[in-house]
């Protein structure tokens, strides 16, 4: 048995900009899913055009309310008949900030070869486009939602760039995107390089890293766009 990790676009039809073959190929082959949303999974698979019936498929959820002894039993159940499966993530690559790590996490437990396709990664782009220190560095995931608490992770994480000469990557429900950059642009010092990565591989989207003191002087509006943070 083998479990594929398969990548999905970050924006709205980009599939054929962003995917390479190897998905297509592996997705035809493959009747059974693991995903954090079976809407978008199902949609994702439609928008391949892979002459696929989706109602004979099989989906199973997994997502971050998903108890590990369900995809557990599923996996084994899978194992035992032989079937290949795939894991597809909301957006990006499963397994990286992702609830598809619990699926690839069991599958080394039972000795199910694991098998990474290429595909976009929100991460590693904003990365990549930064300008800051690619070899060293570390994603926090999410910022507290409390401010008092968010604002001294902030300074926290600014600290740590600076003596670790290491970037630092952190998100934000999107929604909330506004509000951790005034915190960011209010909180950090003047002469540390942010980057913000918004609505990677979109048409509206960019990659700008500028000093604190000069993003202050710049008109910009995150609110629900999907964003990356990175500070060095």
């Amino acid at each position: 048995m083998k479990l594929f990790l398969i990548p999905t676009p970050l924006a709205d039809d980009t599939s054929a900009d962003v995917l390479s073959a190897q998905v297509s190929e592996s997705v035809k082959n493959l009747d059974v899913f693991f995903a954090e949303n079976l809407r978008t999974a199902r949609r994702f698979i439609s928008g391949l055009k892979l002459g696929k019936v989706i109602d004979t498929l099989t989906f199973y959820d997994l997502n971050k309310e998903t108890p590990e002894a369900e995809t557990l039993a599923q996996l084994k159940a899978l194992l035992k008949e032989g079937k290949n499966a795939g894991v597809l993530s909301e957006a990006g690559c499963p397994g990286v900030a992702d609830p598809g790590a619990t699926a690839v996490k069991i599958a080394h437990q039972l000795n199910i070869e694991v098998v990474p396709l290429v595909g976009p990664s929100s991460l590693l782009l904003a990365l990549m486009a930064s300008g800051l220190n690619g070899q060293s560095f570390v994603f926090h995931g999410y910022l507290p939602i409390e401010r008092a608490q968010r604002v001294k992770t902030i300074k926290y994480l600014e600290k740590e760039a600076m003596s670790r000469k290491q970037t630092q990557l952190f998100i934000e429900t999107p929604y909330r995107n506004n509000q951790v950059m005034e915190d960011l642009l209010i909180h950090c010092e003047p002469t540390t390089r942010l980057c913000v990565a918004c609505n990677l591989t979109a048409p509206d989207g960019f990659v700008k890293t500028l000093f604190v003191k000069d993003w202050k002087n710049k008109t910009y509006d995150l609110h629900r766009k999907p964003t990356v943070f990175l500070i060095g």
